[in-house]
């Protein structure tokens, strides 16, 4: 392999035109000859660039639509011979096949075909051939060709060329290999996974993922552990398509916390009034509903004052100064919400530690989607947990149904008992919770930890009343036995909401109906691991 190559012939074949003509011309300058292909080509030449087409090179016309222009010996010679081979060197003497030092290639837009809803044939004439196979070949014989795939890279190519007197170096030739493999891998699966949904394979034989760097991160969860933020081009708001306002760079731990407060918040439809999620460690601290944002983020903080130090707020409307001011008198890691007024911008810059996003929207906890978890040996995949009930899904199991306003904070407790750790347990009250108990191992002790946080809070607020009187409780996954039901009532709640289907179903309806709680079941578990 040469450490130099210097280039003198350059294809150009692009689908995003960005940059091409301030390339082309700085290569036109250097006196590179110019290859290209349809469209690329008509651009350059009306700029005033001399191109050759590739059918001058191969011989050949494009036809078929295009589908055949660049699948050639004297295109793929050009781009896999190895210059220092004999053999080779003699091979393109004999047929005419010239050298090509320079691939620039994009790939038909098929992730954006798809995101825009087209159907199933135009998603398949968005299918590029011709470009990754010629991605792959110039990316292998790196050795003396440069591949570039990405616009991002333009201005590093016209750099590396300016430094090495029009040449490129075998360091900057690799990184653009890496970087043009990664590119097809991707390519390829956004494409075998499309076709998956669109056929109905549920579990295909070979499964894909691809991602897009977003920004490299200090460390992981630990200052040990290196780690990166890839996004995977998908449209839902949330943390990675979010626009922050300020604020140094998010960490791994703020990422992840952010996306589960966000999450979170968005099982609320914001025509139905302000919610509040204050999350710490992936797990709510606290939630609240309210008639403005402000009290509902006072009702979220009221749930525990001491967790949400450093913590996460997730709002489902505009962020407005009142709350803001409320929100500044603690240290909080991030705020995230919809939208941002000027007034709370003002205010939160005085806090130069606070990170401010804003998303535009809120993600639909309806949509369909995957998650992804690497074990040893490989990866569990599975559909996101995009469950959701309505009052019409419950039924009744004791003989005193709930009351409307029990109903009501039934089904906000649910909501939140889908975003906390298993075994969740999820105390609510008036529209708030006023406690929680998030990934034991026991049921029994997440509710009694969580009735112990909101004794604790009463006791450090001055309160006569234990907040869990009178509340209401959710379970993510059905009481196997009476004793975690039973302690909920013990700490004052009257009404219960769970999945139902344990064994022993009966004998707790039985323990509900004699400590005179209401419960219903939902038929739906929100274990969350």
């Amino acid at each position: 392999m040469n450490d130099s190559v210097a280039l003198r012939r350059a294809l150009l074949s692009v689908s995003d035109k960005t940059g091409l003509l301030e390339l082309a011309s700085a290569l036109a300058a250097r006196g590179v000859e110019l290859i290209s292909t349809g469209g690329t080509a008509a651009m350059l030449r009306e700029a005033g660039l001399d191109v050759k087409d590739v059918s001058e090179i191969t011989g050949f016309p494009e036809m078929m639509d295009g589908r055949v222009k660049t699948l050639h010996p004297k295109v793929h010679g050009g781009l896999l011979a190895l210059r220092d081979d004999p053999a080779h060197l003699a091979a393109m003497e004999e047929h005419g096949i010239g050298p090509i030092d320079l691939l620039v290639v994009n790939l038909y837009p098929f992730e954006a075909t798809v995101a825009k809803g087209a159907d199933y044939d135009e998603c398949v004439e968005n299918i590029d051939i011709g470009g990754p196979a010629m991605i792959r070949a110039a990316a292998k014989n790196h050795g003396f060709v440069t591949t570039i795939v990405d616009p991002e890279d333009f201005a590093a190519l016209l750099e590396e060329i300016e430094a090495n007197d029009g040449a490129t170096t075998l360091p900057f030739r690799r990184r653009m290999a890496q970087t043009a493999y990664a590119r097809t891998a991707a390519y390829d699966a956004a494409v075998s996974n499309w076709m998956a949904r669109a056929i109905g394979e549920e579990t295909p034989r070979y499964k894909a993922a691809a991602g897009t760097l977003a920004q490299p991160l200090r460390y992981g969860e630990n200052p040990h552990q290196k780690a990166a933020f890839y996004k995977d081009g998908s449209k839902r708001p949330g943390v990675g398509s979010a626009v922050q306002h300020q604020g140094k760079a998010l960490s791994y731990n703020n990422i992840n916390d952010t996306d589960a407060a966000f999450e979170l918040v968005a099982e609320f439809d914001p025509t139905e009034g302000p919610v509040c999620a204050i999350i710490k460690h992936a797990n709510p601290c606290g939630v609240g509903r309210g008639e403005t944002m402000v009290e509902a983020y006072r009702k979220a903080f009221a749930t525990d004052q001491v967790s949400p130090f450093g913590g996460i707020i997730a709002l489902n409307q505009l962020l407005d100064g009142e709350t803001a001011r409320e929100i500044t008198k603690i240290f909080t890691e991030v705020v995230i919400a919809p939208e941002v007024t000027d007034e709370a911008k003002e205010i939160f810059a005085a806090k130069k530690n606070l990170r401010l996003l804003t998303t535009g929207g809120l993600p639909d906890p309806r949509e369909p989607g995957e998650t992804w978890r690497k074990v040893a040996g490989g990866y569990l995949v599975q559909d996101r947990d995009n469950g959701v009930i309505s009052p019409d899904d419950l039924k009744v199991v004791t003989k005193r149904a709930p009351t409307a306003a029990e109903l009501a904070d039934l089904l906000f407790a649910w909501k939140i008992a889908k975003h906390v750790k298993s075994n969740a347990i999820v105390y609510v009250k008036d529209g708030a919770t006023v406690g929680v108990g998030a990934g034991q191992m026991s049921r029994v002790d997440s509710t009694r930890i969580a009735a112990q946080k909101a004794r604790d809070m009463a006791e450090a607020l001055g309160l006569d009343e234990e907040p869990t009187k009178g509340s209401v409780v959710a379970s993510d996954a059905f009481f196997p036995f009476p004793d975690g039901l039973l302690t909920a009532a013990e700490a004052g709640a009257t009404a219960v909401i769970q999945p139902g289907g344990s064994i022993r179903d009966d004998e707790v309806i039985r323990a509900a109906d004699e400590a005179g709680l209401a419960m219903v079941f939902t038929g739906m578990r929100h274990f969350r691991h």
